[in-house]
């Protein structure tokens, strides 16, 4: 997720805990939807656009603290 800013969100991980477990359960999600597009797991099409949703509604949360700890940091 969001790879272009690796090191800022090592840096946010160590220093936020809401950050660091927004980011883990993105991780999570990421997983799932990767197993269950792969056919090692198995969910319904609505379970399916859940999952998929919260994951980019994390995502969003995570961009936008990541885009304030940049601007508070002069980065």
């Amino acid at each position: 997720m969001l790879h272009e800013y690796r090191e800022t969100i090592s840096e946010i991980k160590t220093k936020n805990a809401h950050f660091a477990k927004i980011f883990e359960r993105h991780n999570e999600l990421d997983k799932k939807i990767s197993d269950v597009d792969a056919g090692r797991d198995f969910l319904d099409a609505a379970e399916l656009d859940t999952l998929k949703k919260e994951k980019l509604k994390l995502k969003d949360e995570a961009y936008a603290m990541i885009m304030e700890y940049k601007k508070e940091n002069n980065l």
